[in-house]
């Protein structure tokens, strides 16, 4: 059985608990947060503690499910983690990757623990989809587009800004755009070409809202690259929004094996529930990674350096005999 920790609490922590309750293979040593634990009403009846209780786990926690934002919690505590426990995350601010990974693998090899980073739907399982489409259809072109939908790391980074009480944010693909691609155009596409971010945000009373606007548009890796319309709301009007965080995308590659045949690759996700899928995706590596850590591997690992019989249950022979 395959002992875990859920770190954190919020929307991708109740997917995360959701998708922990449905592994045979898995038990929940319990939840973690910064918190009141009394406060925690946690959907599936697992111990509720204190995060200055977790130290206490070590050697008694196979895998933790880090389940906090990609703007500052994961860069500024998954460190510290990985230095007792092996982890998983959805740090998904792509252009900071790299720069994450090389972070925590000093950190990991130094003390011996294993830790992927970046899992969920994107990165994650879009991930595979563009290496193994440009492997197989080399003569051809990558395009992503996400939505329409609520995305949690942007909706997090916004929150973040001073003087907002609460906010969330929803990807739009620009329709030519992608029918471009759906037509086999080949389009030379530029980030702001591809989408459009809308906010709805709630602020202080008192506050610049334009100050606020501009601090969004202007956020690098976020706002910046993109047409971004933001829309100052009450509270109660994103809490309302906020109840349905429905998401999704498409992953094409679009090119030719020769002059006269042409072909389109697509891989595309329709998501009731962003945090519920992308908590699913974290439990199925936290299971790769507790095998990984069995077998003496340490350091980082991207959904790249997974094998993919490591996310399933299921032994080789079944993988065989009902899957291949």
């Amino acid at each position: 059985m395959i002992k875990v920790g859920i770190v954190g609490y919020g929307n991708l922590g109740k997917g995360v608990t959701l998708a922990v309750s449905k592994a045979s293979d898995m038990e929940c040593v319990g939840i973690f947060t910064r918190r009141d634990p009394s406060a925690l009403n946690p959907i599936v009846n697992y111990p509720v503690y204190s995060m200055e209780k977790l130290g206490a786990f070590k050697g008694e926690i196979d895998v933790l499910l880090l389940c906090g934002g990609s703007a500052t919690d994961l860069p500024n505590n998954t460190a510290n983690l990985l230095k007792d426990f092996n982890t998983v995350d959805s740090f998904d601010t792509h252009a900071k990757i790299p720069e994450y990974y090389d972070k925590l693998e000093k950190v990991a090899k130094e003390n011996g623990t294993l830790s992927a980073i970046s899992i969920g739907w994107d990165p994650g399982v879009f991930s595979i989809a563009r290496m193994l489409f440009g492997a197989v259809l080399p003569d051809g072109n990558d395009y992503t587009f996400w939505g329409k939908g609520v995305s949690q790391g942007h909706s997090d980074a916004i929150r973040r800004i001073e003087g907002v009480k609460n906010a969330i944010q929803y990807t739009i693909p620009k329709e030519e755009a992608l029918s471009a691609v759906r037509s086999g155009q080949n389009p030379k596409l530029s980030t702001r070409d591809k989408h459009l971010r809308e906010c709805f945000v709630a602020v202080d009373d008192g506050v610049d809202k334009s100050a606020i606007e501009k601090a969004i548009k202007e956020m690098p890796n976020y706002f910046a690259d993109y047409d971004t319309i933001v829309n100052f709301v009450s509270e109660e009007e994103v809490r309302s929004m906020q109840q349905k965080l429905s998401h999704g995308g498409f992953v094409f590659r679009s090119g030719n094996t020769t002059k006269e045949n042409a072909h389109l690759l697509e891989l595309s996700l329709k998501l009731d529930s962003n945090p519920e899928l992308t908590g699913s995706v974290l439990v199925a590596y936290g299971r790769a990674v507790a095998k990984m850590a069995k077998e003496g591997k340490t350091g980082v690992v991207t959904v790249f350096d997974v094998p993919i019989k490591y996310l399933s249950p299921l032994t080789n022979e079944d993988l065989r005999k009902t899957l291949l």
